[in-house]
């Protein structure tokens, strides 16, 4: 089961984050937490990982109206994006398809603000390579 939605993106790993937490602000998200997973594995474990990062991103007004529809909702927010290096040295983007992640909560209701996020995420990606450009889709 497909349960994000990618792109990859050309340009330092660094770059690309940036890009990508601009391109969620110019969609409306914030960025609640930022999790550099290559750093804390290294810290905790001592092991050695790929550049990989966690965006939590929550857009105010759409989480508003999930949780009103649905208060268990909160256990599925925020809706992450993360930015990671491939064995190949590729930069991928990819976000949580909001469609996925509420398909799982049996309320209609969600639908529509679902559709809302999946298409603020689609711009989201798209405006990354368009920004940085793309070595091809992920």
């Amino acid at each position: 089961m497909e349960y994000t939605i990618q792109t990859s993106a050309t340009g330092e790993f660094d770059d690309v984050v940036d890009t990508t937490s601009a391109a969620l602000k110019d969609e409306g998200f914030g960025v609640l937490c930022d999790i550099d997973i290559q750093a804390t594995l290294k810290e905790k474990l001592g092991e050695e990982f790929r550049q990989y990062r966690i965006l939590g991103a929550c857009n105010p007004p759409l989480a508003y109206e999930g949780l009103t529809e649905e208060i268990e909702l909160g256990a599925l927010l925020p809706c992450n994006v993360i930015v990671y290096e491939t064995d190949d040295g590729d930069i991928v983007v990819s976000a949580v398809d909001p469609k996925q992640l509420v398909g799982i909560v049996d309320n209609d209701a969600l639908d529509s603000i679902a559709t809302e996020v999946n298409e603020r995420f689609e711009r989201v990606l798209s405006g990354v390579t368009d920004e940085l450009g793309s070595t091809s889709e992920a």
